[in-house]
């Protein structure tokens, strides 16, 4: 895309301060891959300016591939950046490579990690997503691996690309079956939400003694396929396009880039997001999720009636 196609820093903290006025407290950054963006810490260092309503510092995290994270941790830190998720999908070489269709090694993800937990860019969670046939026999290891550094390895439901058919159940892992496998060797309990409309369902490692012990770290699951939280969803993404998603799995935005480069009323930018907010009822997740107990996975509870996705007017409209 051409560079003027592209939302500016200085556009995108002026959309962050509208949607911390409707309340937002967290901001993540994400991509693709966004420390290949060029000096996004001084994107960082705008946004960590803000403050809500209340006065209050804002969670301002970011999630990588981590290949990059070892030399850019300390001048992210600095810049305001609280913590990171890294997306790791095994501990193998080959495995993780088939999965991203990268060319760095794992052991450049792990230093990464590292380099974010020496300077405190924490607490950091690992996001490990489990694709039935492909990185399974990686669960346990991945468990081993972070058990003791105090990091949360969260493990994510499969989901294929497509926005209106049924999910691909081959390919799916339910998360109860990866607890199920994590149990054959490690004792866990479940613990309550950090917060509501918290994706993970969180489970801690018992000690020696069979104690909850935080130092150890955590198991989540985020269950996207065969539990979908839409209706405790409480996020929305602006792309670097200046579209609002309010769904991962959403085949259309809104475009806000005209409102976020032309006003000079950041209350009329305020309330645009907030009339596309108020109208949100999408429920992607749940509709593929039916689709597919429909078809193929009988064991899943089903919706008593169907429902349409019906979208509200562009904003152009």
């Amino acid at each position: 895309l051409p560079h003027n196609a592209l939302l500016s820093f200085e556009e995108i903290t002026k959309a962050a301060h509208s949607f911390i006025e409707l309340g937002v407290e967290k901001i993540r950054l994400t991509g693709g891959e966004p420390l290949l963006r060029k000096n996004l810490e001084i994107l960082i260092a705008q946004l960590a300016q803000l403050k809500t309503p209340t006065g209050k510092e804002l969670d301002i995290t970011l999630t990588t591939n981590g290949s990059l994270l070892a030399r850019k941790a300390k001048i992210l830190k600095d810049a305001g950046l609280k913590r990171v998720t890294v997306s790791l999908d095994g501990l193998n070489d080959a495995v993780f490579k088939k999965m991203n269709d990268v060319d760095f090694p794992v052991s450049d993800v792990l230093d990464g990690i590292k380099a974010a937990q020496a300077i405190g860019l924490g607490p950091i969670k690992v996001n490990m997503v489990v694709k039935r046939g492909t990185n399974e026999q990686e669960i346990l290891p991945m468990a081993r691996y972070f058990k003791g550094t105090g990091i949360a390895l969260r493990f994510i439901e499969y989901m294929d690309v497509g926005s209106t058919n049924g999910w691909r159940m081959d390919e799916v892992m339910p998360s109860s079956d990866v607890l199920k496998l994590l149990q054959t060797e490690l004792q866990l309990t479940q613990l309550a939400p950090a917060h509501p409309g918290e994706t993970a369902e969180r489970w801690g490692y018992l000690n020696s003694e069979g104690q909850y012990d935080p130092e150890l770290g955590e198991i989540g699951f985020i269950s996207s396929v065969s539990k979908a939280f839409c209706s405790d969803c409480n996020r929305a993404r602006l792309t670097t396009e200046g579209q609002v998603y309010l769904c991962l799995f959403a085949s259309q935005g809104y475009d806000l880039k005209p409102l976020i480069r032309l006003s000079q009323d950041a209350q009329e930018l305020t309330q645009a997001i907030a009339n596309i907010w108020a109208m949100r009822n999408d429920r992607y997740s749940e509709l593929r999720q039916q689709e597919s107990s429909d078809r193929c996975w009988p064991a899943l509870v089903r919706e008593q009636e169907r429902a349409s996705v019906n979208r509200c007017p562009n904003l152009q409209n």
